[in-house]
């Protein structure tokens, strides 16, 4: 008996177990005639089939609140998903996966196949989860008909080989496009998912790769050990590119392809601590397609800003996808700038050699061209009918001179944005498109102010929440603040409003979706919605949370109070990135303005005190809630508990006491470890405990909170009696320059 047949053996064996027992989960195999739905398998946390080695499973995972569904292959320890079937198109709780009798594996939906093998016919025996992550299936003699490793989604494992014809594909970015890895002409690209491709790197021009002093094509490519290495066809090394210098005990790397376009690489072994190691593909920010929104410049410090020719239409954006069906009167130049650079030009080929004016020419004789760069001294003309970011040339550099196409006001200029859209606004939706998207407004996500938030699911797939306002009067104001103000606003800390719809009666915000959902989820004791939130996490979280409000208190043009943190208002992305939300009840004041007089607002709990009494109130406001959610998440319960003994009821009196008998770390939850030697618990509720003196002047500003917190700055004792309260705040927070 030869192995090959050995090995079928093996697997009928297996398979003939499996059958005996009633279970829904698999070990390493599974069998035509299995069938499994998302309901079957709620006990297993959605998996059906694990790897011999319990490394890796394969399963539903939820997309969103246990109502869809996409069949993933997990690194079980994280779990990272590393492969994908069905990422465009979710399946529902009753929907299912089967290996059917004819050797089909396929996902089936209500309306048809969503995602098949197609191997109907062809003899399939069984399909095998592998202890590297590959998912394969097996005909006759151990063939392999099907497996995952050669129809990779947007990651690669270590010694997954990555041949000409396979493909990566980022999910869509917060435009909704997408990019790509492949190995074309004999190099490793990566490009825009434009209607036309464009390609932003390819490793032939990385001057971070290894030669090994033999010249040839790329036909291959995988990674071994700490770097990615590139094969010609006979299998001979062509470069190295080292990615990490941890060699250490056998990694399991994987190399993963953002929805911005980069590629990073992680160690999975890490589990639920791995992070990204500090090589990157592309190396700088502002090389990736759209590290800030199309049309807008990306500068060194990761700095977006709107060419001033374009500030007048709305997020920068002239929205003109073609000019062919307009007439040529309507259509002009605008000039974007000099000194400027663009992520294709270094992998196009120039339309035609020229000065500026024939390349303006050629441009506005071009219905499908959008864009030119010209570059003087080459005499390179470059057109294009896509455009992603621009950037500034490199120093020692000329660049280019650019301009964009635009519909003309009739007089040679460009046409002034309607009156009817504010400058920056998002795209604008119809009421029937977020209808479709939240399939009749069914999966709510929660509650707002002014309205409520569903999950919208939009064709390409991306998850978007939908909030619709309820009422008019302060709703209508809160729609025309959020959708005129907000949209112009881009943080990492800050939740990004998409989109809008203002139909009729109808007044809908569409921002991105927070797939951890709120923080009050995952911090207070009573919530079991999700995992307890380590400290590094939580810490983080805060710090996260008081950059976002730093920006609106200090770096937007107009300034903004929230008027209502809480920890319901802190959202958690994928990788638990806190960004704040709900600026429904933002209140916006001029710089001169130092005091506003507005009415009662916020949550009760978190309200600082000038708003209970009616009294005048600023920014420092927010530092009073923010010290109220910060102590909330150091202690992981409510401000206020009387369940708690009368000490410890009501959380800022016990920490100010605990500070007194100094014994501030018993205020951390009890729930989490932490090193004795970390100085961040006592620095964070000493931060906490200045942010909610009654005395506003006494509190610091967020730009300061931030700066303690990261160990910037030390951070004074404060005060424990209100009666300090003759201390300005320039005694403890002025004398230093922020």
């Amino acid at each position: 008996m030869d192995s090959s047949q050995r090995r079928i053996l093996c697997i009928c064996l297996i398979l003939g177990l499996q059958t005996c027992v009633a279970i829904p989960q698999k070990i390493g195999l599974i069998g035509p005639g299995f069938k499994v739905s998302p309901m079957d398998l709620f006990e297993y946390n959605g998996i059906f089939l694990v790897s011999n080695n319990s490394v890796f499973g394969c399963g539903f995972r939820p997309q969103v609140v246990n109502t869809a569904f996409a069949l993933d292959i997990i690194y079980m320890k994280s779990p990272t998903v590393i492969w994908t079937a069905n990422a465009g198109s979710l399946i529902a709780t009753s929907d299912h996966f089967a290996f059917d009798n004819d050797g089909n594996v396929y996902l089936e939906t209500q309306n048809g196949l969503v995602w098949s093998t197609n191997t109907a016919g062809e003899g399939a025996t069984a399909m095998e989860l592998q202890d590297s992550g590959n998912l394969v299936l097996f005909g006759e003699r151990g063939r392999i008909l099907w497996q995952s490793f050669s129809h990779p989604t947007d990651t690669l494992l270590l010694g997954q080989d990555f041949l000409e014809g396979m493909q990566l594909k980022s999910g869509p970015n917060r435009n909704s496009l997408s990019q790509y890895l492949e190995i074309k002409s004999g190099n490793l690209v990566l490009y825009a998912g434009y209607e036309t491709p464009q390609i932003y790197w390819s490793i032939a021009d990385d001057s971070r790769k290894t030669r090994n002093n033999v010249s040839g094509m790329v036909h291959s490519a995988s990674l071994e050990s700490n770097s990615w290495n590139f094969y010609d066809q006979k299998r001979a090394l062509l470069w190295q590119f080292i990615f990490s210098d941890n060699g250490g005990a056998n990694p399991l790397w994987a190399a993963v392809l953002g929805s911005d376009g980069s590629i990073s690489f992680y160690n999975l072994q890490m589990g639920d601590f791995v992070t990204a190691e500090a090589v990157v593909i592309p190396q700088d920010f502002c090389s990736i397609p759209e590290p800030c929104d199309p049309y807008y410049i990306c500068s060194m410090g990761n700095q977006c800003r709107c060419p001033s020719s374009l500030n007048s239409y709305p997020n920068c954006n002239p929205e003109l996808n073609s000019t062919c069906n307009s007439p040529t009167s309507s259509v002009g130049l605008s000039y974007v700038g000099e000194n400027l650079d663009y992520f294709a030009l270094g992998f196009s080929t120039p339309n035609l050699q020229s000065d500026l004016q024939a390349c303006q020419k050629a441009c506005l004789g071009n219905c499908s061209c959008l864009a030119l760069f010209s570059d003087n001294i080459s005499r390179s003309c470059f057109l294009f009918e896509q455009i992603g970011s621009l950037r500034t040339a490199e120093a020692g550099s000329a660049g280019y001179v650019s301009y964009v196409k635009v519909l003309s006001n009739g007089d040679g200029g460009p046409s002034p944005a309607s009156e009817e859209i504010f400058a920056g606004m998002p795209v604008r939706f119809s009421y029937s498109d977020l209808h479709k998207a939240t399939d009749n407004f069914s999966i709510k996500l929660g509650q707002g102010g002014f309205g409520s938030v569903y999950l919208g699911v939009f064709p390409d797939g991306t998850l978007l929440a939908v909030k619709q306002l309820e009422g008019i009067g302060q709703g209508m104001k809160e729609f025309r603040t959020e959708v005129g103000l907000i949209g112009s606003i881009h943080h990492v800390h800050l939740v990004q409003l998409k989109g809008f719809c203002a139909e009729g009666p109808h007044r809908l915000l569409v921002y991105e979706y927070m797939a951890k959902g709120s923080l009050d989820r995952l911090i207070f004791k009573d919530n079991e919605d999700g995992p307890m939130l380590d400290w590094d996490t939580r810490f983080n979280i805060a710090v996260g949370t008081a950059k976002g409000l730093a920006y609106l208190h200090e770096e937007c043009e107009v300034k903004i109070i929230h008027c209502d943190i809480k920890p319901e208002n802190v959202l958690l992305d994928d990788n638990y990135v806190a960004k704040l939300s709900d600026f429904g009840l933002a209140k916006l004041m001029d710089r001169e303005q130092s005091l506003v007089c507005t009415q009662l607002r916020g949550t009760r709990g978190y309200l600082a005190p000038e708003w209970i009494f009616n009294h005048a109130i600023s920014e420092k406001s927010d530092v009073y809630s923010y010290g109220m959610l910060l102590l909330e998440i150091v202690g992981g319960r409510k401000n206020s508990d009387p369940r708690q003994s009368s000490e410890k009821s009501y959380l800022p009196s016990y920490a100010f006491k605990m500070m007194e008998e100094e014994k501030l770390k018993d205020v951390l939850d009890l729930r989490l470890e932490s090193d004795k030697n970390d100085k961040r618990v006592v620095t964070a509720i000493k931060v906490a405990l200045w942010c909610i003196q009654e005395d506003m002047y006494l509190r610091p500003p967020m730009t300061r909170v931030v700066q303690m917190l990261e160990g910037h700055c030390p951070v004074p004792q404060p005060p424990t009696s209100n009666m300090l309260g003759s201390l300005s705040s320039e005694d403890k927070f002025g004398s230093e320059e922020i």
